[in-house]
């Protein structure tokens, strides 16, 4: 993988002219002062499924899931980099998670997200202790697409980085349609349940590696608000329905469930607060995707991420009293 990453970055600069690095330079670039600010931050990112037999559920949560790290940010990027907080005591959590999302010419909203995650905790709803399982391995790969109806009047990366547009409106709401397309899979050496609690599940419920590719439509809601004492707030709700060729393998041999409907839900809610020189943004995103296993089973995959971030700008003056 990483030859032909270099070998793309290679080929794509061969490619750039003299106008490009123009091009690139007003879209990257950010020679104002005022607009940059270096940021302490603190994130929270878990890939976590679940499966559920009528009022049964076993489900598997990852550890170490939380971040702290530095970063710096101006009105066109904005650059985080965190370590990942190990709790001594816990088993680890071997992970790579990528998730992001931005606005693109006005009226695109993207989100893109890259989760390999290896050690859950095994849990359940019926009094079963916990254990944690080094063997599940999980691997989720996908993207959300959003053609808004209006263009969009506002941009994430300036709410994120405490900076904003006198043009913009004080509410701002916008609807629009989509696409999404996934990859999930998740595997164990042996059953994802026990001896004890594969009791409480049918023979089906014995679920040793499950793969699905899905694609789908969306529809949503992105909206932005300007509140009191220079509080900015937005809201995202995206509904969606696809179909998702699926195999479940299970102890004694495997099957493809019957019916294929996906079922997902992308939210995210994001507040940001600015005073003098500091801000504080606060961003939560939530994508929930259900799917039948057939057999009266269910799954369940929950992407989480969220960020508390304090930042400070060099170039703001302060407020005259």
């Amino acid at each position: 993988m990483r030859p032909f990453l270099i070998f793309v970055f290679f080929v794509f600069n061969l490619s750039i002219s003299a106008q490009d690095f123009n091009d690139l330079d007003s879209l990257f670039v950010d020679r104002d002062l005022d607009n940059y600010s270096i940021r302490l931050f603190t994130n929270f990112k878990v890939n976590k499924f679940s499966i559920r037999d009528g009022d049964s559920k076993a489900k598997f949560v990852p550890n170490n899931r939380y971040g702290l790290g530095l970063g710096f940010a101006n009105k066109k990027i904005i650059i985080d980099l965190a370590i990942n907080i190990k709790n001594p005591n816990k088993d680890k959590t071997s992970r790579f998670d990528l998730q992001g999302s931005t606005i693109l010419k006005n009226q695109n909203y993207v989100k893109l997200y890259t989760q390999v995650y290896k050690g859950f905790n095994a849990k359940n709803n019926f009094g079963e202790p916990k254990v944690f399982r080094g063997d599940v391995r999980s691997v989720s790969v996908g993207v959300n697409y959003l053609r808004t109806f209006d263009a969009i009047e506002f941009s994430y990366s300036l709410l994120k980085a405490g900076l904003s547009e006198e043009n913009h409106k004080n509410i701002f709401i916008t609807g629009g349609v989509g696409l999404f397309g996934s990859f999930d899979y998740f595997s164990s050496d042996s059953s994802l349940l026990s001896e004890t609690t594969s009791l409480y599940f049918n023979e089906q419920g014995n679920v040793r590696r499950y793969q699905s590719l899905s694609f789908g439509a969306m529809a949503g809601l992105i909206s932005y608000f300007k509140l009191p004492y220079d509080i900015t707030a937005t809201v995202n709700f995206m509904p969606g329905i696809g179909f998702a060729a699926k195999k479940v393998t299970i102890d004694g041999g495997s099957y493809h469930p019957s019916n294929p409907m996906l079922y997902k839900l992308d939210f995210l809610i994001g507040v940001n607060y600015n005073f003098d020189r500091y801000y504080v943004s606060l961003t939560y995103n939530n994508d929930l995707n259900s799917t039948s296993l057939d057999y009266g089973n269910n799954y369940l995959l929950n992407l989480t991420k969220a960020k508390l971030a304090i930042g400070y700008k060099f170039g703001v003056r302060k407020k005259q009293l």
